[in-house]
């Protein structure tokens, strides 16, 4: 059996924000142990030229509602700014969540060939569905959850590579 432009998406879209969300939460709790304002960490970037933590937050999620709407067809919520506490970056994940959960595979499903037109960088780029997803969507929204992780750990946040991949502690 074939893998499923649904399938090849909103599960791992649902099941990376998800732990993203559960990142923010060990976050918060660092943050509050250390007596840490939440902002500095939310303001955080890796080098100058890169967005901030709350910026990399917003961009999984838009990148996430991207790949919605653009498969499906589908009207899908325009995200706001980015957050200024973890309480507006957690609620725009599950916003993004319930968004996504909301689609059935057969809207995005047959996808794989349809022409789909986003604005880069001012200008109207013509993408077929397939390509779209693997070569521009999910790359984007993997590079924005991964540098979120690394801010965090960067910023001493106890977090390894099972929390990244959403999987249960160690036992």
């Amino acid at each position: 059996m074939s893998l499923s432009m649904y399938q090849a998406s909103v599960p791992a879209f649902v099941h990376f924000l998800s732990a993203l969300s559960a990142v923010l939460d060990k976050a918060v709790a660092h943050a509050a142990a250390r007596k840490i304002d939440p902002a500095v960490l939310l303001n955080t970037r890796l080098f100058p030229d890169m967005f901030p933590l709350s910026m990399q937050v917003w961009e999984a999620a838009d990148f996430a509602m991207k790949a919605a709407s653009g498969l499906s067809g589908a009207e899908m919520q325009k995200l706001a700014a980015a957050d200024t506490t973890f309480e507006q970056a957690k609620a725009r994940i599950a916003r993004t969540i319930a968004a996504l959960e909301s689609l059935k595979p057969a809207q995005v499903d047959g996808s794989e060939t349809k022409d789909v037109t986003l604005t880069l960088g001012g200008k109207p780029r013509v993408f077929k569905g397939q390509a779209l997803l693997f070569e521009y969507l999910l790359p984007n929204f993997f590079f924005h959850v991964t540098t979120a992780y690394a801010i965090l750990r960067h910023c001493g946040v106890d977090i390894g590579k099972r929390d990244f991949l959403g999987l249960p502690p160690a036992a």
